[in-house]
């Protein structure tokens, strides 16, 4: 599994303190059994958890800001529901471990998944393998609990159309980034083109909510795994569209929308929600984290280039 910064970068204003000591003393205490195994972070890692190799077959995920126990319990939750149609490996969560040692967080340890990161546009997954996912995804029941789940109530399950706001003050955040080679013009018109759609009927579909290459594993041009379901929300799943303009080529893009039938209006919702996504990357993990920031670069040029 292949993370996006370097394990020692704090990128929020409220990152927790997180060293080996500290995954250590909670293993010994939730999980003995594993406490003596080799552990060490990994090079890199993501904005929302630190990630520890413990042994060679398993991984400890421990969110890096206050909050973020929420998105550990409801992904033990649900996703062993989800997994069964799912068409690619999901993670195998071992233990959901509680705070304590002055870490106010609930951890997790998951199996860990072999592959390596799809590098955006290079061809690694196919549009099939991406829509199979989007689709298993929409056909999974979503059960009265979850309906009623406030946890599950993320932003991005919600329409487009909420953002506006938003979207106009990370463009001006954008403006202000002389490096970034992109044309806003071209952003903030096809946004405009988005926002005159006619709404649409609420929706209540599971949706990842960050189905993006750093939250996927290929093989030998195949995806065989979808990672940290953390972001797993009900409502509109428009957003898990996105995928298709970071990781597939024009040609792909075309197979991806027949395979799941989507309509015109579907489709400008979804390239709204890709720039919606890259500009707020930009501003806020331009200098604490640029792999990820070139990957939305690749996913926005592609959506002005259809």
């Amino acid at each position: 599994m292949v993370g996006s910064t370097t394990m020692n970068a704090a990128m929020h204003d409220d990152e927790l303190m997180i060293d080996d000591d500290l995954v250590r003393s909670l293993l010994r205490r939730d999980l003995p059994a594993y406490a003596d195994l080799p552990l060490h972070p990994l090079d890199s890692t993501g904005s929302t958890n630190r990630l520890f190799w413990l042994g060679t077959e398993h991984l400890v995920r421990l969110p890096r800001q206050p909050g973020g126990s929420a998105a550990i319990t409801q992904e033990a939750r649900w996703l062993p529901e989800l997994a069964a149609n799912l068409p690619v490996a999901t993670p195998e969560v071992l233990t959901v471990g509680e705070s304590g040692f002055g870490y106010p967080e609930r951890w997790s340890v998951v199996r860990w998944l072999d592959g390596d990161k799809p590098g955006p546009g290079a061809g690694d997954v196919t549009a099939a393998d991406l829509a199979a996912v989007v689709a298993g995804l929409r056909r999974s029941k979503v059960p009265q609990e979850a309906l009623a789940d406030p946890e599950l109530r993320w932003y991005r399950g919600r329409p487009i159309t909420d953002f506006a706001a938003d979207f106009q003050s990370c463009m001006q955040q954008c403006r202000e980034l002389a490096e970034l080679d992109l044309d806003l013009d071209a952003v903030a018109s096809l946004w405009d083109q988005a926002m005159t759609l006619p709404p649409v009927e609420p929706e209540q579909h599971w949706l990842h909510g960050d189905l993006l290459a750093e939250n996927l594993l290929a093989h030998d041009g195949r995806l065989v795994a979808v990672l940290d379901f953390g972001a797993l929300s009900v409502g509109d799943p428009t957003v898990d569209l996105i995928c298709a303009w970071e990781l597939l080529d024009a040609p792909g893009r075309d197979e991806f929308r027949r395979l799941l039938g989507l309509d015109d209006a579907t489709w400008l919702r979804a390239r709204a929600w890709a720039l919606f996504i890259a500009v707020m990357t930009f501003p806020y993990y331009w200098k604490t984290m640029p792999v990820r920031c070139a990957d939305r670069l690749v996913m926005a040029r592609a959506v002005l280039n259809g």
